[in-house]
């Protein structure tokens, strides 16, 4: 989306909450951190003149994407939302769909188990409920500890392949895995590891979010865009 903003010359601000100690450089104009809620939001697009906003955050940055769409209908500034599309099971997929982080750590098995852990940073301390198991983390950045007693920290950015995947999880001896179903391809290469390894997923459902305009390609973003601009 920010190299398209770019490529077309439009005058943009690319915003990230800064988890990631090195993000991958955006080719616009960049800001790190919060806004304060929906509150300082709203001010921050007032004191900045911004004319449109696009929501491309993660699926599950739901935070942030409800005080968007607040900030923007306190400020009249219209909002778009660009979504990856939702994973959905193939065959020879063994998925178990659960509504949230909580319901993953209750879904996971009685017996010991060495579960790979595909959800980021933020949702760990959850499985700390469950010590009996083995966990395998990948990380994009390396912590100083690791976020789990025992846990094995692999420390990758993405896009991954499926094979790598294939091979990391036999490395480890993994039997389950875990995953947010984010969507897009980035990370959809472990859903087809455990796929062709036979290993059963514990998916976990994306947040609810209000109603709001929401495309799933750039090229629909950018249409928005034009006939905005063109006062359509």
């Amino acid at each position: 989306m920010a190299a398209a903003l770019a490529e077309a010359g439009l005058d943009a601000v690319y915003s990230y909450a800064g988890r990631t100690a090195a993000p991958v450089a955006a080719p616009l104009p960049t800001r790190i951190g919060g806004f304060g809620g929906a509150a300082g939001l709203a001010t921050w697009l007032r004191d900045n003149g911004i004319g449109h906003v696009i929501d491309a955050t993660h699926p599950f940055a739901a935070q942030i994407s409800r005080n968007a769409l607040a900030a923007c209908l306190a400020t009249g500034v219209p909002l778009i939302a660009l979504e990856r599309p939702a994973w959905v099971a193939q065959d020879g997929d063994r998925w178990t769909s659960v509504g949230d982080i909580a319901l993953a750590v209750a879904a996971l098995p009685v017996a010991p188990a060495t579960v790979f852990l595909a959800i980021g940073r933020q949702s760990l301390d959850a499985f700390r409920a469950r010590p009996e198991h083995r966990y395998v983390l990948r990380l994009v950045d390396a912590p100083e500890t690791p976020p789990l007693p025992g846990a094995a920290v692999v420390v990758d950015r993405g896009p991954f392949t499926e094979a790598g995947d294939i091979a990391l999880m036999q490395r480890h001896g993994v039997q389950l895995v875990v995953a947010k179903n984010a969507g897009g391809s980035g990370a959809s290469a472990k859903l087809g590891a455990a796929r062709a390894l036979g290993l059963p997923v514990i998916m976990v459902d994306r947040p609810a979010l209000p109603d709001r305009h929401a495309v799933g390609t750039v090229a629909e973003v950018m249409a928005w865009l034009h006939d905005a601009k063109r006062g359509v």
